[in-house]
């Protein structure tokens, strides 16, 4: 492997050894904006280390939230419910979840925010958290079409019944964290259940939800208070490894301390299904969230097909399942993940170019892409099309390649895993 910006990745025999993996983002995003709205100092292990969540800490020092790294964890001194307006516009970088969470935290303050972003971000959809925080009495100007950048009149919010038109975490977890601001009780009901870290943060920082499998309801007014946590490991950064595990029959990896929340581990069940062999020890609770290891063996490798709840549950781990389609036995067949279009690149499109370039034949389709399986693959040139997910996925492909496989833009990995390239060397036996 070489370079900062182009990463070369030489054809692999198998894996094995075990990986720490950063701490999980999604997680991470929570409990950060959570600490900073709490009473009391909240401590952190394993906070993320990508820069999605860097930005997130950015954003809620400009409002005057104080906080500072500590060995290897990190400690947010809450402000109880109040921040300080900023002195400038809130740089949200490459994060969706950072700008559509905050903005419901910052939707119940009494002042106004601008929350920006780079190129990639300034090109996804806002509408879907603009138009129910204005409903709750906000006031939210954008720059073109519901895009950033955003402008957000906080104040007194009310409370609102609301059925998310797409499934996405990110906005009902924006809706709950402004309904701790509203009067009265806010009800989210999504069209299916998507993950549930928002709502199991909020019950760690001691806010009582009423929950059932498709929605959530919050009473407005209620105080947070500071926890200590460790965060789980991202289990959608272990999809790498264990894709890439299941790639050869002798691979054999294992993955301490991750995160198997119900709402993120279907990956889990369709990397079994299609013949990985998975087992988990020490499964245990922590702030709600169930969190163990796990040791992968590799195996024949079979089709799937993604399509409904499904789609939605493996949004993050879609892009890595397409890219080792070709290896297996029957394809692999994603429809309903029109969401893929919309984040940091066009998913589908950026899948279906880097299929072609490394010689697979992917039919695309509005809605996902169907890979025909028994497709060798050989090495090329590929574009991480500024995509972290994208960059990553493309080298677990390169692994079974013919030939080694040049990734341009590699660099796009630091925004969940900084370390992702070096960490894959350590495991791979030629």
């Amino acid at each position: 492997m070489s370079g900062t910006n182009s990463v070369v990745i030489r054809p692999a025999k198998s894996l094995s050894g075990a990986v720490a993996l950063p701490g999980d983002k999604s997680i991470s995003h929570r409990y950060a904006m959570l600490a900073a709205i709490a009473h009391g100092s909240t401590r952190l292990e394993n906070f993320s280390t990508g820069a999605d969540c860097a930005s997130t800490l950015g954003c809620l020092r400009s409002l005057g939230v104080d906080w500072e790294r500590q060995e290897d964890f990190l400690v947010i001194h809450g402000r109880g419910g109040k921040l300080q307006p900023p002195a400038a516009p809130l740089d949200c970088g490459n994060s969706g979840s950072t700008i559509r969470m905050l903005s419901g935290i910052l939707a119940g303050q009494e002042f106004i925010s601008e929350l920006t972003g780079d190129a990639s971000l300034s090109r996804r959809p806002m509408a879907r958290i603009i138009q129910p925080l204005e409903q709750m009495g906000a006031r939210i100007e954008s720059s073109d079409a519901g895009r950033p950048p955003l402008r957000v009149t906080g104040g007194r919010l009310r409370s609102i019944d609301y059925c998310l038109p797409v499934a996405s975490a990110q906005v009902k977890t924006a809706l709950l964290f402004a309904g701790l601001f509203a009067q009265g009780t806010t009800r989210v009901e999504e069209p299916v259940q998507t993950r549930d870290h928002g709502e199991l943060a909020l019950a760690a920082f001691g806010a009582e939800l009423d929950r059932s499998t498709r929605q959530a309801t919050i009473r407005g007014g209620q105080q947070l208070h500071a926890i200590n946590a460790a965060v789980p490991g991202d289990i959608s950064s272990a999809a790498f490894f264990l894709c890439a595990a299941a790639l050869f029959p002798e691979s054999e990896i294992s993955l301490p301390a991750v995160l198997l929340n119900p709402t993120r581990a279907r990956l889990l069940d369709t990397l079994t299904f299609m013949g990985l062999r998975i087992t988990l020890e020490q499964v245990e609770e922590r702030q709600g969230e169930l969190v163990g290891t796990l040791r992968a063996q590799g195996g024949a490798l079979n089709g799937a097909r993604i399509s409904g709840a499904a789609s939605a549950a493996l949004i993050d781990e879609i892009p890595v399942l397409a890219a080792i389609a070709p290896y297996t036995s029957e394809g692999i067949e994603i429809r309903d993940a029109r969401e893929l279009r919309v984040k940091e690149s066009d998913r589908i499109a950026s899948l279906t170019k880097n299929l072609a370039v490394m010689g697979a034949e992917a039919e695309e389709f509005p809605d996902g892409l169907r890979i025909r399986g028994g497709q060798p693959l050989r090495g090329a040139s590929v574009d991480s099309f500024g995509d972290h997910r994208i960059a990553m996925a493309f080298a677990v492909a390169a692994l079974r390649a013919r030939g080694e496989t040049e990734i341009r833009g590699a660099d796009a990995a630091v925004i969940s895993y900084p370390d992702f390239f070096r960490v894959l060397e350590t495991l791979v036996e030629r």
